[in-house]
């Protein structure tokens, strides 16, 4: 498993019947995860603490608890291989709220690919005189796409979502990336990825968060089970000659670890050769000392 350990900021403090109680920054949070179906004593006394709690509904869906929480405030990350030439250019900060189900605007245990492909550009970055280029497809808030822009790239950033990309673009101007050479798209990915194709557009790196469910700003369907794999086929063209890695992140239960390391074999790796592997990523919990699951990446790196 890939372990998200390098947090200041935040950090799961307990888990125990089905909820998490983390520290993000100076608050205390409640929140819901299906992974944590094992029954412990709450005896961290944060769960008694908190300052905000989702509730879930037995109907689905659910609603925040608040307890002098604010409506919004701040945390950061210090990238390992960048802090260690430039402290303040490998700090990022990203801007936190409660909004619907149970998200704050951050998942934590990408930490871990952060530190990876970020080690990757760094290197290659001091090696070549070339802009090295990173395409990062369902970007969220961009925490990715301001790792790979702290690491030196130039960054795509898309998401059809215009709400998400708007606090990215807040999270850049807070790590001091403001002016960093960073493309922020409102888009379907799957119609950005064939209009790329067709511009001939070619990129070095390639980052994919893609969702169980969602829609497109024009109501696009995606489901992952559908359309992950066709997508996968589809961006592994525009990787460039000399193209350094490829990430694609899961939360879905049906896509294993085993299966993030075949799609990207049969993609990636069956024609351009390199290494793949796949792993659970996951945070520590304090109390107990364990990893709680996170999910999964698959990788592949030239």
């Amino acid at each position: 498993m890939w372990i998200a350990d390098n947090w200041k900021d935040y950090e799961v403090l307990d888990a125990a019947d089905g909820e998490k109680l983390e520290r993000w920054g100076d608050y205390l949070l409640v929140r819901p995860d299906p992974q944590v179906i094992w029954s412990t004593p709450r005896s961290h006394n944060g769960w008694t603490r908190r300052n905000g709690h989702y509730h879930r509904s037995a109907k689905g869906g659910g609603e925040w608890e608040f307890f002098r929480l604010p409506d919004e405030w701040s945390i950061s990350y210090h990238i390992k291989s960048i802090s260690a030439r430039n402290a303040q250019e490998g700090r990022l900060t990203f801007r936190l709220k409660p909004f619907s189900f149970k998200h704050t605007g951050l998942f934590p245990e990408q930490a871990v690919n952060w530190e990876w492909f970020s080690s990757i550009l760094s290197k290659t970055g001091k090696q070549t005189d070339r802009p090295l280029k990173v395409l990062n497809l369902f970007a969220y808030t961009g925490g990715a796409t301001l790792a790979a822009a702290a690491a030196g790239a130039n960054v795509t950033h898309v998401d059809a979502s215009k709400g998400m990309v708007s606090w990215a673009r807040e999270n850049a101007v807070s790590s001091g990336l403001k002016d960093a050479p960073i493309r922020w798209l409102v888009d379907d990915c799957v119609k950005f990825v064939e209009r790329e194709l067709r511009r001939g557009s070619r990129y070095d790196g390639i980052i994919m968060d893609p969702p169980s469910y969602g829609r497109g700003p024009k109501g696009e369907v995606w489901k992952i089970e559908d359309h992950v794999w066709p997508l996968i086929r589809l961006a592994s063209d525009l990787l460039s000659r000399d193209a350094l890695f490829f990430l694609i992140n899961s939360y879905t239960t049906g896509l294993q670890p085993a299966v993030l390391s075949y799609m990207l074999n049969a993609a990636v790796a069956k024609s351009r050769g390199g290494h793949v592997e796949a792993e659970e990523i996951g945070l520590p919990v304090t109390e107990s000392r364990l990893i709680l699951p996170c999910g999964a990446s698959g990788r592949w790196q030239a």
